[in-house]
């Protein structure tokens, strides 16, 4: 973990506060047997306290396009899809399974923001082994705990979560889930990965869910 921040972060990086990102890629919004839906996302997000907005357009049908947003704020989860933004067609208010789904996603994508990762910003670190690490994020009344696995030059390749609560029809059902990280680039100081994978490990075999790549980001200290 100490290797990871040495190699990351430059000496004197400044604290994220807030970050702004643009996305593209494709995801399933169902089973593995649903079709790959081109999107293009603005993220923004906040470090202190720990919360996002994730605006998405995704095309469905040709000329037309769902509008997916997913939001954390104050520990609270809050989903919605529209069409053209306007229709509402479903979605999910806040509720505990919600809420840990959405904290274990910031810490996550805190791959991004590396800072959010440090002691000092509450997370703990526990070894596993040589090239792994258990990292815990409470916040809200809440707990987080991602496994993070660094390779031989000491980036984060993957995180991943032994239980994160997966919608299934009206419930939630807690599934194995990972992220996979990769094409590391400088951004403002920091190295942090441009593109990724996120999975579902069902009992039938892993379901990819999410690919996407990282189209521009910005920081304010």
């Amino acid at each position: 973990v100490r290797d990871y921040f040495a190699n990351v972060l430059r000496d004197g990086q400044q604290y994220v506060t807030t970050a702004q990102l643009e996305q593209e890629g494709e995801l399933r919004a169902g089973d593995a047997d649903s079709e790959w839906k081109p999107f293009t996302a603005t993220q923004y997000i906040t470090t202190d306290p720990p919360g996002f907005l994730w605006d998405a357009a995704v095309r469905f049908w040709p000329q037309i396009d769902l509008r997916i947003v997913d939001r954390y704020r104050d520990g609270s989860g809050h989903a919605s899809v529209t069409l053209f933004g306007l229709l509402p067609l479903g979605g999910d208010e806040a509720n505990p399974e919600l809420d840990e789904g959405e904290l274990l996603r910031y810490l996550a994508e805190a791959v991004w923001y590396p800072t959010a990762l440090l002691p000092s910003e509450g997370v703990e670190w526990e070894a596993v082994d040589d090239d792994t690490a258990r990292a815990t994020l409470e916040y809200g009344g809440v707990t987080a705990t991602l496994t993070f696995h660094f390779n031989e030059e000491d980036e984060v390749t993957e995180v991943h979560a032994e239980q994160r609560p997966r919608r299934v029809g009206d419930g939630y059902e807690p599934t194995p889930w990972t992220g996979r990280w990769h094409d590391y680039e400088t951004r403002d100081g920091m190295r942090i990965p441009t593109a990724g994978e996120v999975v579902w490990h069902l009992p039938d075999g892993e379901m990819e869910a999410w690919r996407g790549r990282l189209t521009d980001i910005s920081y304010q200290p």
